[in-house]
């Protein structure tokens, strides 16, 4: 999860500010001022795109591979030593096979990056810490003006800019450069005797400059930018970023000063800036404050600016409003990639009946990560224990091979009389996989390569467009023909476990009737007082360890039938095998099927 969102934010918002600059570099001429800076706006909505909850976006996820890896499960479906006949089963019942593969470990990753990222954040943390504590100590320092002159000049230009907030102008000795900072209360600092190298006019245009910083609602914006500045601090781009837009801002207000002005003022506004080069040439700087003073290069720039100043015409702003909504419309594409990048895809959002009911089923389970789904087809209800676990999709391992089997029928790579394929030779990894197979066989025996076999002759392409078909969980074959439902990509939850079942039973994918039934034959396990129980079962086995176990099926009765799935999910012993027995215990207990 950290890495994808790490991931997430760093693309989007490289991409955001490349295109603004693209934009901004295209568009020059047509862009006023204000509007130049007002785009970076556009990349703050950027930079919160990766945290949209999913539920507000579609779902998708293009790092799946992150925490991919691939499995050669075997898995399958019944009880240890069910094949002997143990416990009252028959011949018929799945043995339970599973073959380990070697996977990075992705909690590993996502705390090493969660700790790099958290020690990033404290210490950028820090650094803002300061810079306020320098605020509060600039705050202490100041002294109020006084001269009656000056504080009527300050209201008349309040006036000018239609603010009628209580803003304090004050005097300190720690600022070498005006500056406008404070979100409740507002203070406007000029350095100390200013008045002894500043004129009336000059004075003026500080008070204008730094009254519209507040107009504009810069010192919010200030706080934002900080914060972004914390949770993205691995991305240097984001510090170039908002070093360019704090010079837009500056260049902004300066526009905004001499669009008050007559031309007659627009060489001492210029003049006025270039005073505090001259006594400040190295300015403090903090970030939660804006100051008029800056870097020679920045200056500069400003300075360019004010001597080619032209006002705003009308075309001008129109043009520049249409490019700042060209601008959004491309941020907000980056919507669905986010979508795409996220993990949301990994959950099953869309359950939705009018009889669910909620189980307390835990003292069949050993932990929080496991879930029951039960559908009464009768009564048209669903019985569920963790709901929350119920819709988390996970890899189906080979609870998949019910639907592929179903997929080589329809492709008539195999048919129902003739389902037999040629073992090739190549030695595996249980005795029961080295001969030819047949789909009960298969099945039965769980054999790997059969139903990878199917999956080669039918073709990822078809593959993919059956599972679109029949919606088959998150879709996502992009973990390779060979290993996309083994701890790889494709995923499914519980609850759709089950509802796939309950179409695959009344063929709602309306595929051929006969290959509904022999899939359907294939899945028997068990039959005892008139109660036939058909299943499949799929073990995870990653690292030599087995941590996801599944037992979906149905039981028909003489009067109903009902669907089941049971995943259970560990850091070692979670096999087909015991959810089976959990299953069955349940079963037992609500009478359904008596073993």
């Amino acid at each position: 999860m950290y890495i994808t969102t790490l991931i997430t934010g760093l693309i989007i918002s490289s991409i955001t500010i490349g295109f603004i600059f693209l934009i901004k570099k295209i568009f020059q001429k047509q862009l006023s001022a204000k509007w130049q800076y007002n785009l970076w706006y556009l990349l703050l909505f950027a930079l919160i795109i990766p945290f949209i909850p999913g539920r507000f976006i579609p779902s998708g996820n293009l790092f799946r591979t992150f925490t991919g890896g691939h499995s050669a499960d075997g898995n399958s479906a019944a009880i240890n030593g069910a094949a002997s006949g143990n416990g009252g089963t028959n011949s018929n019942w799945m043995q339970d096979f599973s073959v380990t593969v070697t996977q990075t470990n992705t909690e590993l990753l996502n705390g090493i990056a969660a700790g790099i990222w958290i020690t990033g954040a404290l210490v950028f943390t820090g650094l803002s810490i300061h810079a306020w504590l320098n605020l509060r100590r600039i705050k202490k320092s100041i002294s109020h003006v006084e001269d009656k002159e000056i504080l009527d000049l300050f209201q008349t230009s309040k006036q000018q800019l239609n603010i009628s907030k209580n803003i304090v102008l004050g005097v300190s000795d720690k600022v070498r450069s005006p500056l406008t900072f404070g979100l409740r209360k507002t203070f406007v600092i000029l350095p100390a005797n200013f008045e002894e190298w500043l004129s009336k006019d000059d004075i003026k245009h500080i008070l204008l400059h730094e009254l519209n910083h507040y107009k504009y609602k810069d010192i919010p914006t200030n706080y934002l930018m900080v914060f972004f500045q914390i949770i993205y601090w691995f991305n240097p781009l984001i510090w170039l970023a908002f070093k360019e837009m704090r010079l837009d801002r500056e260049i902004a207000c300066d526009h905004a000063v001499l669009t008050s002005l007559d031309d007659k003022n627009y060489k001492k506004y210029g003049n006025t800036i270039i005073h505090f080069i001259d006594k400040s040439p190295s300015p403090q700087y903090n970030k939660l404050a804006n100051q008029l003073n800056g870097s020679k290069k920045q200056i500069k720039k400003r300075i360019i600016e004010i001597a080619s100043f032209q006002a705003d015409s009308k075309l001008q702003h129109v043009k520049s409003i249409g490019i700042f909504l060209l601008t959004g419309l491309f941020i907000v594409t980056q919507i669905p990639l986010a979508s795409v990048m996220a993990n949301d895809n990994n959950r099953y959002t869309s359950f939705n009946h009018d009889q669910i009911y909620e189980e307390d089923l835990s003292d069949y389970f050993k932990n929080d990560e496991s879930s029951f789904v039960l559908y009464d087809m009768q009564k048209d209800a669903y019985h569920i224990y963790n709901e929350d676990q119920s819709t988390s999709r996970i890899s189906p391992d080979s609870t998949y091979k019910i639907y592929s089997a179903l997929f080589g029928l329809e492709e008539n790579v195999i048919t129902p009389a003739q389902s037999m394929i040629e073992w090739d030779g190549v030695e595996q990894p249980y005795e029961q996989w080295n001969g030819d197979q047949n789909l009960e066989t298969a099945l039965n025996r769980s054999v790997n390569w059969y139903f990878q076999q199917i999956d080669q002759e039918i073709g990822l392409d078809s593959v993919q467009s059956y599972l679109n078909q029949i919606h088959y969980g998150n879709q996502d074959t992009s973990g390779g023909l060979e290993q996309y439902w083994l701890e790889s990509t494709l995923k499914i939850s519980p609850v759709e476990q089950v509802e796939l079942l309950h179409s695959f039973y009344n063929n709602s994918f309306d595929f051929q009737e006969e290959h509904i039934e022999a899939v359907k034959n294939a899945l028997q396990m068990d039959e005892k007082n008139s109660s036939v129980l058909y299943g499949k079962t799929g073990t995870g086995n990653v690292n030599g360890k087995d941590i996801n176990g599944w037992f979906i099926g149905f039981v028909e009765t003489e009067t109903n039938t009902y669907f089941f799935a049971t995943n259970i999910q560990d850091e070692d012993k979670a096999s087909g095998s015991i959810a089976t027995e959990i299953t069955l215990a349940i079963l037992k207990d609500k009478q359904i099927f008596d073993e």
